[in-house]
């Protein structure tokens, strides 16, 4: 049975997509198999994953719209080892879209229960907002990975998301679960970085994982070559963070 994961921060520019991208990748790299879900309309994960986003028939909005299957949307990339359900900017008209149907909360769980027992991990991308396409991603899922940035306008973000994942849990996903904070872009010669962090340990605890990823112009370079990072740079400390992200997840999760 497969465990389906968010990744969400309505705060943009916290690494949420690069860290979906490359711990898609580090996962498939450790035999597990993976789905990429984006539901991002920038197309960022798609494009990370070496799929342009300009150029395809159909996308995860006609999944949940229900006028295409999840099945014959998927795109299935040799090159990375992970499976796309790829996204662009189509996915905008999602949230007026979405809005009259019945139970919109729920079309991204039904899209992905005819394929999720083939995978062994989904991942979802979601966009940098609390909108119907986070609610959907957050109902679909059994927990919620949140890419933080050390910055102090970041921790108050992270209660707004927080109090979100709660009403979700109590109205639509009881199950849903927080798998951890991931610290991104970590630099810890700044006394910024060293202050926000001891505030997350001290007040999230065991919610807030081990591993940190670390600022790299590498991490920064791979999307461009459509490539994760641990296939870009695969010796570079982003790579091996992600790496080491990856395990820590399989442990924490039993992947």
């Amino acid at each position: 049975m497969s465990q389906i994961i968010a990744l969400t921060n309505q705060k943009g520019g916290v690494g949420k997509t690069t860290s979906a991208v490359n711990l898609a990748a580090s996962l498939a790299a450790l035999d597990r198999r993976v789905l990429l879900v984006d539901l991002d309309p920038q197309g960022h994960a798609s494009m990370g994953s070496g799929i342009d986003k300009y150029e395809l028939d159909k996308s995860v909005l006609d999944v949940l719209l229900g006028e295409a299957t999840a099945a014959e949307t998927i795109v299935k990339k040799l090159t990375v080892k992970y499976d796309v359900l790829p996204g662009n900017g189509d996915l905008t008209a999602a949230e007026v879209e979405l809005l009259d149907r019945e139970r919109s909360e729920s079309c991204l769980t039904k899209a992905l229960a005819s394929v999720a027992d083939e995978y062994d991990v989904v991942l979802i991308d979601c966009p940098p907002s609390l909108n119907m396409l986070t609610v959907n991603a957050l109902t679909a899922s059994d927990s919620v990975l949140i890419p933080l940035q050390c910055e102090f306008y970041a921790l108050e973000g992270l209660s707004a998301l927080l109090d979100t994942v709660e009403q979700i849990k109590q109205n639509v996903n009881p199950a849903l679960a927080v798998a951890g904070i991931l610290r991104t872009m970590y630099d810890k010669r700044t006394s910024l970085t060293r202050e926000v962090d001891k505030q997350l340990r001290d007040y999230f605890g065991d919610m807030v994982l081990k591993t940190t990823i670390p600022r790299n112009v590498k991490v920064a370079e791979a999307p461009s070559h459509g490539l994760p990072v641990t296939q870009y740079a695969r010796f570079s400390r982003g790579s091996q963070a992600y790496r080491v992200l990856a395990k820590e997840m399989i442990r924490r999760l039993s992947l």
